[in-house]
């Protein structure tokens, strides 16, 4: 059964939006574990454009589930994650003025870094995850860098059906083949002992392909997920997403 991490960042967002002290994100992260959320999921920037500091000491006393902080892998980034010490530390690449992570982490190019990081977090008992695309040479890579999980990028698939008009009809084989390209991917993790789970972009309306795929463990939804709790509370938001998945897993 996967489990769905909610990304609470842009609760923050909003907060930061008035630089003030509402919406609060760790509220917010309480109402989605009693929604039925198995773990929440925070990015903390270098630029602190949503989340800060603060919210993660906070989201580390209040959480009861299952935290996952996203960071770059950064001495000031570990340094932070090992203080802290959520459960999982997600590291995903950084690009300054990006509107979003735009792909996955180069593995290959970054490996001493990388494996560096690693070898420290784990030494404080802090499990690794690597956001990747859905590339075999980086799932490998990862492999031999010792991190526990690989998340796969989803951002192309989400792409590929989010655009409006009758030309998701004409791209229906090519979002088959980026399935495909996510399925392989996921193969090949699992051939690597790694634990696998997937974000970026995923939607109530895109989430059932890649939910079928039996070996993903963990989904990491923010951004559609407080979108639709803008219209019908966060509460309702996270229910629906599980619904999602589930549904498309037949449960």
């Amino acid at each position: 059964m996967s489990r769905l991490n909610v990304n609470i960042d842009h609760i923050a967002t909003i907060r930061q939006a008035r630089r003030t002290n509402e919406p609060n994100p760790v509220s917010a992260a309480v109402i989605c574990e009693l929604a039925g959320a198995d773990g929440i999921t925070t990015h903390l920037r270098s630029d602190r454009r949503h989340i800060q500091d603060y919210d993660l000491i906070a989201l580390k006393q209040v959480v009861i589930t299952h935290l996952n902080v996203e960071m770059a892998a950064t001495d000031e980034m570990v340094e932070i994650a090992l203080r802290v010490k959520p459960d999982v530390v997600t590291l995903v690449p950084e690009t300054p003025q990006e509107i979003t992570t735009e792909g996955g982490l180069d593995v290959i190019a970054h490996q001493k870094t990388i494996k560096s990081a690693i070898a420290k977090l784990n030494d404080a008992g802090i499990f690794v995850s690597l956001f990747i695309d859905p590339d075999i040479k980086q799932i490998k890579a990862s492999g031999k860098a010792g991190a526990f999980q690989v998340e796969i990028c989803t951002a192309q698939y989400a792409h590929l059906n989010e655009q409006p008009g009758d030309a998701t009809v004409r791209r229906t084989k090519t979002i088959e083949d980026e399935v495909t390209r996510i399925r392989a991917a996921v193969k090949a993790a699992t051939r690597e002992g790694l634990h696998i789970a997937a974000g970026h972009g995923l939607t109530y309306r895109n989430v059932s392909a890649i939910a079928r795929i039996s070996e993903i463990e963990e989904f990491n939804i923010g951004h559609n997920i407080i979108a639709r709790a803008a219209l019908v509370g966060l509460d309702r938001a996270v229910r629906e997403m599980i619904a999602a998945i589930d549904s498309a897993q037949g449960k």
